[in-house]
């Protein structure tokens, strides 16, 4: 199974990488979904939830203020400058 390469980074320091199956992220025209084999993009995302789904099937969820996305070559790439890792409820 095809899969992503992703970096989540705020502007101060690296916060997550990981391979995932899925990334959605608030784009500035909408939710956008990003699976392996996605053509190129670069998107400004809003703020919001970037949610990834690992290889393993964990679930993340990061909460953004704002900043871009890069999609190529299944790899993708998340800059913002502030991100905060939301824990599960009862984690």
């Amino acid at each position: 199974m095809a899969q992503l390469a992703v970096n989540v980074v705020a502007k101060d320091q690296a916060v997550w990488s990981g391979e995932a199956k899925i990334v959605s992220a608030p784009a500035a025209d909408g939710e956008i979904g990003i699976l392996a084999g996605h053509l190129p993009i670069l998107s400004v995302l809003n703020a919001g939830h970037v949610r990834i789904t690992e290889v393993s099937g964990n679930k993340l969820d990061f909460t953004i203020t704002g900043g871009f996305m890069s999609v190529d070559d299944d790899q993708v790439n998340i800059v913002a400058d502030k991100v905060t890792l939301n824990t599960p409820a009862g984690a």
